[in-house]
C-alpha cells in the first residue's frame, strides 16, 4: 500500500465529487421555480431543448458552464452566463448548439453572456462547425448596457459573425422559441434559415409597449411579430413550429440533408484505451501543487494502449515531448514533467520549470508536428522559465521567445490541459488562452495565475505593510501574518479554475477521466477545417 497515493487519490476525488456538484447547481439555471414556469407555457428549458435535438446516447462535451460563476451576484447572478453551449451529433453530423436559457433574467444578455456567445462562434469558425441557435432571449440587460452594446468583442459582433461565417459557408441555423427582439432579431435571420413556435415566440425590433409609446399605434405582440405574422405575411422566418419539439425535429431534418465536408486530414486509426489505469491519475497528482510526480505516469493514462514515443528523451528533460494516440488521432505531446531531474552534464534541473534545453527541444518538436500535420497537446504544469545569472547568460529569454513563437504561428490545432500549476510566461509558452487553442480546459487541480499564492502572497505583503509603515502603522508580527493570511485567501480566490472558467480564459473544468473525450472530439471538430495556411516562424532570435 503507498499511503502518499492514498491520500492524493482521496484528495483528488473529493475535487471530482466538488465539481459533480457544481455543476449540479448550474444545470438548474435560474432555479427550479423558473424551470417549472417554462413548462407551465408549454416550453422546454434551454437544456431539455439541446438534449432533445442531439442524437441520443452519443457523447457531447459542453462549453463554459461555469460561465459567469460567482458574478453578477448584486443583479442576482447569471448561471452558465444564461446561455447552453455543446458541441455534440445531430443525426451524426458534429455540430455546436447555442441556447438561451429563459429561465436566467428572461435570457438577457450580460457581458459575460456575449463572450459566451462569441466564444460559441469562434469555435465554429475555426473548426467550420455546422451552428445551431436556440433563440428565446430578452435581449441586451438593460442595468449593463454599457458593458454589452458598444465595443467590438460587444453585442454587434454577433451579427458581424453571423455575416462572415455565411460568406465562408459555415450552417447556421435558428430557430426561435420565445423572445427575439430589438437588435438580436438579426441573428435567426442572418442564419441560413429561420424557424419560428407558434403562439410561444416572437420576433420584432420593437415591442407592442414600445411601439404605442413611439407611434400611438396599439397592436398585440402576436400579430406584431408572432409566427404566421412572420411565415405568411413578412417573409422574415421560413419555417412555422407547432411547438418546442416540433421545431427541433424540423432542424434534426434539416441538419439531415447537408452534404459531407471537406478533411483537415489528421490520422486517424482504430482507438484503444490505455493499458494502464485511468484512475489511477487520481492517487499520482499530489495534493499539494508543489510537490513532485512523474509527468509520464499521467500521459499513459490518457494515450492508446499507454503507448508513447519520446522525442529527444534524453535531452530537456523538464519539458517531455513525444508521439502518441488519443481514441485513435494520431497527437503531438507537449508536457511540463514535475520531478526534480538531471542532466547529462550532472546539472539538477528543477520540475515544472522550462529551461534553455527544453525550451529549445520544444520549438523543434512543435515544428515538426506542423510539418507531419500532427494536431498538438499541451499538458502544463508549468511555474515558469527558469531565472538566475546562469540562465540569464545562456539566453533563457531568446529561447522562450523561440518556443513562444513556435506556439504563436502554429497552423495545425492546438489543445490544452491545465493539469497543475499555470504561472506567468510559463502559462504563454505552453499555449495558453492567449495563443489560440481550439479547446482549452482545466482539471479541477489546476491553478492560473501570474505567480503561486505564497509567492505572490509574500510580495503583496512587502507592498501593504510599507504602505501602511509611511502611514506611520506599527506592524507587529500579528499583524502581518493577519495581513498575509488576507491576502492569501483573496488571491488564492482568483487562481481557483473556477475562477478562471467563469471568465471563460478556460473552456471547461473536468474531470480527468473526460480528457480523452475533450481532445477527440476537439480533433474531430478540427478536421472539419482543412490547413490553407503554410507554417512560418519568421524572425528567430539565434
Amino acid at each position: 500500500m503507498d499511503i502518499n497515493f492514498n491520500k492524493n487519490e482521496d484528495y483528488n476525488r473529493l475535487l471530482a465529487s466538488d465539481l459533480r456538484k457544481r455543476f449540479l447547481k448550474v444545470k438548474l439555471g435560474g432555479g427550479q421555480k423558473r424551470i417549472d414556469k417554462q413548462h407551465e407555457k408549454g416550453k422546454m428549458t434551454a437544456r431539455e431543448r439541446v438534449d432533445y435535438l442531439l442524437d441520443s446516447k452519443s457523447k457531447s462535451i459542453e462549453i463554459a458552464a461555469f460561465a459567469g460563476d460567482d458574478m453578477y451576484a448584486e443583479h442576482g447572478g447569471c448561471p452558465s452566463g444564461g446561455v447552453i453551449v455543446k458541441i455534440g451529433y445531430i443525426k451524426g453530423k458534429q455540430c455546436i448548439v447555442v441556447a438561451n436559457d429563459a429561465t436566467v433574467k428572461a435570457g438577457a444578455w450580460f457581458p459575460i453572456t456575449g463572450k459566451k456567445n462569441l466564444r460559441a462562434q469562434e469555435i465554429s469558425i475555426e473548426n467550420r462547425l455546422p451552428i445551431i441557435y436556440l433563440v428565446d432571449s430578452a435581449g441586451v440587460y438593460l442595468p449593463m448596457q454599457d458593458e454589452i452594446f458598444p465595443d467590438k468583442e460587444h453585442f454587434g459582433r454577433i451579427f458581424r459573425n453571423n455575416a462572415v461565417m455565411s460568406s465562408m459557408g459555415i450552417t447556421q441555423i435558428s430557430a426561435v422559441m420565445g423572445s427575439c427582439v430589438a437588435g438580436g432579431a438579426y441573428l435567426p435571420i442572418m442564419s441560413d434559415e429561420a424557424l419560428i413556435v407558434d403562439k410561444t415566440a416572437s420576433i420584432f425590433l420593437a415591442g407592442s409597449y414600445l411601439v404605442k409609446a413611439a407611434i400611438g399605434e396599439s397592436i398585440d405582440n402576436e400579430t406584431l411579430g408572432g409566427a404566421t405574422t412572420h411565415c405568411e405575411i413578412s417573409g422574415v422566418t421560413d419555417y412555422k413550429a407547432k411547438d418546442d419539439k416540433d421545431a427541433l425535429d424540423k432542424i434534426k431534418f434539416i441538419v439531415d440533408k447537408i452534404g459531407d465536408y471537406d478533411k483537415a486530414g489528421f490520422s486517424k486509426t482504430e482507438s484503444f484505451p490505455p493499458k494502464e489505469k485511468e484512475e489511477d491519475i487520481f492517487g499520482i497528482l499530489p495534493k499539494e501543487r508543489n510537490a513532485q510526480y512523474d509527468m509520464l505516469a499521467i500521459i499513459k493514462r490518457l494515450v492508446d494502449n499507454s503507448e508513447f514515443e519520446q522525442y529527444k528523451e534524453g535531452y530537456g528533460k523538464t519539458i517531455i515531448t513525444g508521439y502518441a494516440r488519443i481514441d485513435g488521432w494520431a497527437v503531438g505531446i507537449v508536457a511540463n514533467q514535475r520531478k526534480l531531474v538531471k542532466t547529462k552534464k550532472g546539472e539538477m534541473q528543477f520540475g515544472g520549470v522550462i529551461y534553455n534545453d527544453s525550451a529549445d527541444k520544444s520549438t523543434r518538436f512543435i515544428a515538426n508536428c506542423n510539418q507531419k500535420k500532427i494536431p498538438l497537446v499541451f499538458l502544463q504544469d508549468v511555474t515558469g522559465f527558469m531565472v538566475g545569472s546562469k540562465s540569464e547568460h545562456g539566453g533563457i529569454i531568446k529561447d522562450g521567445a523561440k518556443m513562444v513563437n513556435a506556439v504563436s504561428n502554429s497552423v495545425v490545432p492546438k489543445f490544452t490541459v491545465v493539469i497543475g500549476n499555470s504561472y506567468g510566461a510559463g502559462n504563454y509558452a505552453m499555449c495558453g488562452k492567449a495563443y489560440d487553442p481550439r479547446l482549452i480546459v482545466a482539471w479541477p487541480s489546476a491553478e492560473l495565475a501570474v505567480m503561486s499564492g505564497n509567492s505572490a502572497a509574500k510580495v503583496l505583503l512587502q507592498i501593504e505593510t510599507a504602505s501602511l509603515k509611511k502611514r506611520g502603522e506599527e506592524i507587529t508580527p500579528e499583524k502581518e501574518t493577519e495581513l498575509f493570511d488576507k491576502i492569501k485567501s483573496r488571491y488564492d480566490k482568483q487562481i481557483s479554475p473556477y475562477y478562471a472558467a467563469s471568465r471563460i480564459w478556460t473552456d471547461a473544468v473536468i474531470n480527468p477521466l473526460d480528457t480523452r473525450t475533450w481532445i477527440s472530439m476537439g480533433i474531430e471538430a478540427a478536421n472539419h477545417a482543412p490547413i490553407t495556411k503554410q507554417f512560418n516562424m519568421g524572425v528567430l532570435q539565434v
